[in-house]
């Protein structure tokens, strides 16, 4: 029995849904949301093999809320339900189990369910950065739940061993993606001044040598040093310069 979570912003969308589901039998609907933030919570809860994601919704869309289902370690498969037809191109780029175009008919959402599978590292990295566009938000596990950071309430992210440290305003939380990923995508909003460390460009300070010779940028607001590697130095001299 194949779990499905259903997600679109309008009531009678997902009722169809439900009955076309009903008439093909072999699948269990676990859950529904309206919008991509409420997805995300129903994906930890019901854990299901494939969610049913629309795209135009308020709020975080199907396009964000797919880059933040891509970022869990077992990601179920997508497949993108909607009544325009311009995103396939997007949708596809983000490796996309399928694309239906409202309504959805029994046949097509059949098929496209035969083929709906856990994505692999490859389409994961795909869906990750896919359109394009940086994430408003980032996704991480707090205990048997998933919570959004603001990107703009993050001082800086820290790789520590397989995880990655975000220190934002609210405290600090563990993610997953790697640092390479990060500052692929939110290159400019986040420096580089350490292998394993992204410091928020608006929120460098001062550049301080200590005693041994060692570099560290004072983060603002919250007074914290952060090592800076010797040959990124002069990088962060210029970056403080020019703001």
């Amino acid at each position: 029995m194949m779990r499905i979570l259903i997600v679109d912003d309008e009531a009678p969308a997902r009722l169809r849904l439900r009955s076309v589901l009903q008439a093909i039998g072999g699948a269990e609907v676990v859950g529904e949301a309206s919008n991509g933030e409420e997805a995300l919570r129903q994906v930890v809860e019901h854990n299901p093999d494939v969610v049913l994601l629309d795209i135009r919704m308020p709020g975080m869309d199907g396009l964000e809320c797919a880059r933040h289902l891509a970022s869990l370690a077992t990601p179920p498969a997508v497949i993108f339900t909607t009544a325009y037809d311009r995103f396939a191109i997007d949708a596809f780029e983000a490796q996309a189990t399928d694309y239906l175009v409202k309504p959805v008919r029994k046949e097509r959402l059949e098929a496209a369910l035969e083929r709906a599978r856990r994505p692999n590292a490859a389409q994961k990295a795909a869906l990750s950065k896919s359109d394009g566009q940086r994430r408003r938000q980032i996704c991480a596990r707090v205990r048997d739940s998933l919570r959004l950071i603001d990107v703009d309430n993050i001082y800086y992210f820290r790789a520590d061993q397989k995880y990655v440290t975000v220190r934002h305003t609210g405290g600090e939380v563990l993610i997953e993606d790697s640092l390479k990923s990060l500052e692929e995508e939110f290159g400019g909003l986040f420096t580089r001044i350490h292998r394993n460390a992204l410091v928020a460009t608006g929120r460098i300070g001062a550049l301080e040598k200590d005693a041994n010779g060692h570099f560290h940028v004072r983060i603002r607001e919250i007074d914290e040093l952060l090592e800076v590697s010797r040959r990124l130095v002069p990088e962060v001299r210029k970056l403080i310069r020019a703001s």
